[in-house]
């Protein structure tokens, strides 16, 4: 008897299984399949309901269906065909219903604001999508207003109004200060969800005339902003203290309506002082737990998802120290309709019944109407197979003409939705998706699942054959499924085989075949087992499997169900898992887990660590060496050393180093031949032909290296040629006629057999010639005399020994010797670029003519005579060199006004060629240098003479001097600027009709025909006029003054009272130490005196009026700088280069160098104060 039953993936029905299969939601099973079976349209992809769309940009309202054929698409606006053949804005993608409204291209978003709808038609049906509301956004400005400034008590309350312009979609509110910085809000300031910005109290700190509202329109990314308010907090005391009154909402109690599954806002914002803290309750129940969030400070309660069991009354409750307030909000949810059961798409054959369920719910409960093919079903073509009935509709014995879509729509007055499903009615024969030939494997006495999908409407009838000629498959043994599965629950080695699928109903048949292999389980046949091991000890878990010999197995060590930890001390072997050095750490179970593509076993022991016996202290030491060395399995390449090792002395060697000793070539000295890990105690050494080998072994652990083991018993290894030729090949001629063929020889055990010589071959390149070639021994250079200059070989060196020649070697290329460049570039020019720029450019030389690898060229140029002095001087020959084959270089660095000659030279690796004729070029005038000095002396009431040198580097031929000059005042400011041009042939100058007692500035410069040179600057001082400073001594006669005559009589006490403790000392033997005091503290003004003339160092005679030394220090010319000091007397025309009346004016001169620009001005000099110009008495 045959036995039926589901699986977990199978479906309940051919109905439901084919509607996944081709469902848009869910991908096919067979993709090939899908191609072939017609469906109905499906709309895969729709704009949404509400679509605002940004006015600057082309606007795209998606409509994407599928089906077969596929199918067309068409649109209505406003309810009406919309023709967008006749609207040159919009346009439709190809092979979709997506369309395109050019708004960037001269089009306006609001001329197509409306509601649209899609229709994807094919001859199975017609699907539709919503209607799609095409809305463009906006972002009005704010209307202009007068904002009055808000003078507030502190202690009141106040609300800020923002009252932002109405947008598509609404904007979202922040304020902010004119810095673009946000306003701080705490419990006491806050804004609330229609943007107005609550003061519970306002606080002095409040006062401020930059609170701005921004509303920010995020669909068109642009920020609108409001007037700024000016909030003005005046005090009075005391501060009365208030109750809590409600800002927001007004009254005791309100209503709020929300939509099912929204997010539900209440606000409460209340004033007072102190501040009052707001709290939050649901009369007759809780707050929904895990949906519910307290925001803006608590003000805002916010519950996510709501649903209708949300409604209700919520209280808010304000408080502070003097009272309460409350006020409750009745909270009423409604719904937009939402599925209960969707309809789903019908896939039938003819004569099949079905049914379609469009249920949904909401609050008030919706309506359901059905369209068939986007046409009100009661005005659509009649089907007799179809029946409405309310929210279902049931087709009886159904034909391919009953293909269609239907449209279900549930709608309220707070939306609706719209479902497209339809009915595809087929005639299909059988289709079998499971590949020909597909192979099953699964393990002995496990289940085997053989598959075969199908399709065909009818639904076909399965039956399931073994073998070519077997009968149909019966019996308890196998279980059938729906869904064409054919399920051995215990398969035996017997069960391997072919396996025929057969699918047929009334339209045809079809068949298919698989392949069915059984193999051996795999098995642990040693299992690990339970291990006590003492601490520091070594334990070794074993796991030995059986497995089928056509699959691979994996196995894996797991310590406590994880992987085993990243230490060395672990060593996973192939059938077993040792642990060095135990731990208390690596007490745990140890799994062995066997993996194979069709299974896997496991086997788990448990590792117990237990503390060792007390034992003496260890002695930790290097290991001893190892022993009893011994060669078996002798190769000509090859050979197995094994060997004994020694006593690790309590700390494990780590790994064994093999040496070897050549008793032929090197006799005594040892090479490192390899090493292994310690665990091994054989080696499999290579060897080299011709060599008498010794080896010997050393253990290593962590103290350090044994003794090498007593050596090995020798091995002669037979001879054979050369493996390897010798390196760095090179040639190289080391003089015009020669070519020097160079190489690294080979090492002696590298010969491979006695009689070790070198073939050295050469040929010159690209000439048909033969190779030369010449056998030497023990040398590595061979000089080949007589080549022609610098010609291009090749060349190569094999090695050979008395058994024969190594494998053919490698070719170099090498010169034979350079030679000196033959001749000299040609076609010299230079273009004067500038008065210290030059470029100049010459022909190459032929390659031939080189004689050598180029390096490049070098220009050799030197100064011949200045044009200006027509003086010459010792020649300073300068050289360029550039590199490679270039033509052209620059010669930087020129003196203007000057005649130069230069040559070109080829350079290689001999050295230089001749040199090209000498070319002359002359550079152009230039700017002059500053004049090399400039003196002003002989200062009297209204003049002051000037005397110069000329330039150092005059780069040219003078034509004029130019001298400015303005006074400075006391506040250093500078007066009119006057310019003087004077001829070149002049070296002094006397100006007149200056100020008396006024200090001035000079520039001077010199010009070529080019233009003027760097200036010099000098200050000096026009000197005071005498009669003027006498009548100052006269008005203020100070020695007459009373507090003047009390002064000097105080110094006069105090300079008495301090000889008499000087001399009280200097009797009592006792030395004062002004000497070392004033050492000690000199004084900046008092300046050593020169040893030879007792003169003050850089001091200039005051009656020759000499200036002052250009390189004199600051405390030399008493003069400070203007940063250091802006109240300094030099500043002011009081340096110590001046002398003083005794009336007290001033007759000096003033000479200290400043660095200032030429500058404006309209303030002329001022004469300082006679009580200014008066000595000091210190």
């Amino acid at each position: 008897m045959m036995k039926k039953m589901s699986i977990p993936t199978s479906r309940a029905s051919l109905v439901l299984f084919l509607c996944q299969i081709i469902s848009a939601l869910d991908v096919p099973l067979d993709s090939k399949l899908l191609e072939e079976l017609s469906q109905p349209p499906t709309i895969t992809q729709q704009s949404p309901k509400d679509y605002i769309v940004d006015p600057r940009e082309n606007i795209v309202i998606q409509c994407e269906a599928k089906g077969k054929p596929p199918p067309s698409f068409s649109w209505t606006r406003n309810g009406t065909h919309f023709d967008i053949d006749k609207d040159a804005q919009v346009t439709m993608k190809p092979n979709s219903g997506t369309l395109v409204v050019n708004i960037m291209n001269g089009g306006k978003a609001e001329a197509y604001e409306g509601v649209y709808q899609c229709t994807a038609r094919n001859e199975r049906g017609a699907a539709i999508s919503n209607n799609i509301v095409i809305r463009p956004s906006r972002s009005p400005l704010w209307t202009k207003e007068k904002l009055e400034p808000n003078h507030v008590r502190e202690g009141d309350s106040l609300v800020l109004h923002c009252r932002p312009p109405v947008g598509l979609p609404p904007p979202i509110i922040f304020w902010m200060d004119n810095a673009f910085q946000r306003l701080p809000q705490s419990e006491r300031v806050s804004q609330g969800l229609n943007g107005d910005l609550y003061f519970a109290n306002v606080q002095p700190e409040d006062t401020r005339e930059d609170y701005i509202c921004y509303a920010r329109f995020n669909h068109t990314q642009t920020i609108q902003q409001k007037q700024p308010i000016s909030v003005k907090v005046f005090s009075t005391k005391p501060v009365t203290e208030r109750p809590p009154v409600l800002l927001t909402p007004t009254g005791s109690t309100s209503t709020k309506v929300e939509l099912r599954g929204n997010v539900l806002l209440l606000e409460c914002i209340a004033a007072g002082l102190p501040t009052p803290v707001i709290r939050w309750i649901k009369e007759g129940g809780e707050l929904p737990a895990n949906r519910t969030f307290f925001e803006n400070f608590k003000k805002t309660l916010k519950i996510i998802d709501v649903s209708e069991a949300d409604s209700g009354n919520y209280k808010c409750i304000a408080r502070n120290t003097l009272g309460s307030v409350h006020h409750v909000i009745s909270v009423t949810v409604k719904a937009a309709p939402y599925w209960i059961t969707a309809p789903r798409n019908l896939v039938l054959s003819p004569g099949e019944d079905g049914t379609l369920i469009c249920r949904a719910n909401g609050n008030p409960k919706p309506s359901i109407s059905w369209l068939a093919n986007g046409v009100p079903i009661a005005i659509a073509p009649e089907d007799p197979s179809r029946k409405v009935d309310g929210d279902t509709i049931i087709f009886s014995h159904v034909q391919e003409r009953s293909s269609a879509v239907y449209q279900c729509n549930a709608s309220n007055e707070y939306g609706y939705l719209l479902a497209n499903a339809f009915v595809n009615v087929l005639a299909e024969p059988p289709r079998i998706l499971t590949p020909a030939n597909k192979l099953y494997q699964v393990i002995a006495d496990s289940p085997a699942l053989l598959d075969c999908a199908y399709f065909g409407s009818p639904k076909p009838e399965i039956e399931w054959f073994k073998g070519v000629k077997g009968s149909i498959l019966r019996g308890n043994e196998y279980i059938f499924h729906d869904n064409g599965t054919l399920e051995i629950p215990v398969a035996q080695k017997d069960s391997a085989g072919t396996y025929t699928c057969v699918a047929r109903n009334e339209l045809g048949k079809i068949q298919n075949e698989v392949q069915l292999e059984i193999k051996d389980p795999t098995m642990i046949i040693k299992q690990p087992e339970y291990k006590v091991i003492q601490r520091y000890g070594q334990v070794s878990f074993e796991c030995i499997i059986k497995h089928d010999s056509t699959l691979l197995p994996t196995v894996v060590w797991l310590k406590d169900n994880d992987e085993l930890p990243d230490d060395e001390r672990f060593l996973v072997g192939k059938d077993n898992l040792t642990i060095m050095n135990v731990t208390d750490k690596d007490d745990g179970t140890y799994t062995c887990i066997v993996n194979t593509t069709l299974d896997s076993v496991s086997a788990s022991a448990v590792l117990t660590v237990v503390a060792a016996p007390p034992t003496p202290a260890i002695i930790y030491a290097r290991p001893n060496p190892p022993f009893d060395l011994e060669l078996t399995g002798q190769l000509e390449r090859s050979i197995e050393l094994s060997w004994i090792p020694g006593d690790e002395n309590n700390s494990p060697i780590t790994n064994f180093v093999i040496e070897y000793e050549d008793a032929l070539h090197e006799p005594g000295v040892w090479h490192y031949q390899t090493e292994v890990s310690g665990t091994q105690t054989t080696a499999q050494l290579k060897l080299s032909p011709y060599v008498n080998y010794s080896f010997r072994v050393i253990a290593v652990n962590k103290i350090g290296r044994s003794q090498p083991s007593e050596p090995s018993e020798q091995y002669l290894t037979k001879s054979a040629s050369p493996d390897e030729n010798p390196a760095n090949v090179q040639g190289i001629g080391s003089e015009p006629d020669n070519l020097v063929i160079t190489w690294e020889p080979l090492k002696g055990f590298q010969s491979n057999g006695p009689g070790l010589q070198y073939k050295v071959s050469w040929r010159q390149k690209d000439v048909d010639d033969e190779w030369t070639s010449v056998i030497v021994a023990n040398v590595s250079k061979y000089i080949v005399s007589g080549t022609p200059t610098f010609v291009p070989y090749e060349v190569k060196v094999q090695a050979l020994n008395d058994l024969g020649y190594a494998p053919e070697p490698s070719e170099v290329i090498g010169h034979s010797g350079e030679d000196l460049p033959m001749v000299a570039p040609g076609n010299v020019q230079v273009h004067v670029i500038n008065s210290t720029l030059a470029k100049v450019h010459w022909d190459p030389v032929p390659l031939k003519t080189v004689r050598g690898h180029l390096q490049g060229y070098k220009v050799y140029y030197w100064k011949v005579q200045s044009l200006s002095r027509r003086s010459r001087r010792h020649v300073e020959k300068k050289i360029l060199t550039f590199r490679g084959n270039k033509t052209f270089g620059m010669l930087p660095g020129l003196e203007p006004y000057s005649s130069y000659k230069l040559n070109v030279r080829v350079v290689n690796g001999k050295g230089e060629g001749p040199a090209s004729p000498d070319k002359v070029f002359k550079t152009p005038e230039g700017v002059p240098s500053s004049p090399s000095f400039l003196k002003i002396t002989n200062p009297t009431l209204d003049s002051l003479t000037l005397e110069w040198g000329s330039p150092t580097h005059p780069n040219g031929v003078l034509t004029s001097y130019t001298l400015k000059f303005q006074p400075i005042n006391n506040t250093h400011e500078l007066g009119p600027l006057v310019e003087i041009r004077i001829p070149a042939n002049e070296s002094s100058l006397i100006l007149k009709n200056l100020n008396y007692s006024t200090r001035y500035k000079f520039y001077f410069n010199a010009q070529t025909s080019v233009g003027s040179g760097s200036q010099i600057t000098e200050e000096a001082v026009t000197i005071m006029d005498e009669g003027k400073m006498a009548m100052a001594s006269r008005q203020v006669d100070i020695a007459t003054q009373g507090w003047f005559i009390g002064l000097m009589c105080a110094v006069a006490l105090l300079i008495l009272i301090l000889l008499i403790v000087c001399f009280i000392r200097r009797n009592k033997g006792g030395k004062y130490p002004v000497k070392e005091k004033e050492d000690a503290h000199a004084d900046p003004e008092i300046q050593p005196m020169k040893e030879d003339d007792g003169t003050f160092g850089e001091y200039s005679d005051a009656e020759d009026h000499k200036p002052l030394k250009k390189g004199s220090r600051t405390p030399s010319d008493r003069t400070v700088k203007k940063e250091d000091s802006d109240d300094s007397l030099v500043d002011y025309g009081e340096g110590v280069n001046g002398q003083f009346n005794e009336d007290g004016s001033f007759i000096g001169q003033y000479s200290g160098k400043k660095e200032k620009e030429p500058a404006e001005g309209n303030e002329s000099s001022e004469a300082p104060s006679p009580v200014n110009a008066m000595n000091s008495f210190v």
